[in-house]
């Protein structure tokens, strides 16, 4: 799955993200593109449940990719 993040990232923001999605499931596997702006996720879960994580730490995200 892939999100389109409408914020900048910064490379200091890419642990802060991983943390994230980690927190929702601790298998994923977890790609940010700083340049593109968006975070890839390896997960059997739903989009939707990373969602709520991105949000949380204050992150726009838009689902592109399920």
């Amino acid at each position: 799955m892939k999100f389109s993040v409408k914020n900048e990232i910064r490379s200091a923001d890419i642990s802060t993200i991983e943390a994230a999605v980690k927190s929702v499931d601790g298998d994923a596997k977890v790609n940010v593109d700083i340049d593109t702006k968006t975070v890839s996720v390896d997960s059997w879960l739903m989009p939707e449940e990373f969602y709520v994580a991105f949000n949380d730490e204050n992150y726009d995200v838009l689902i592109v990719e399920a």
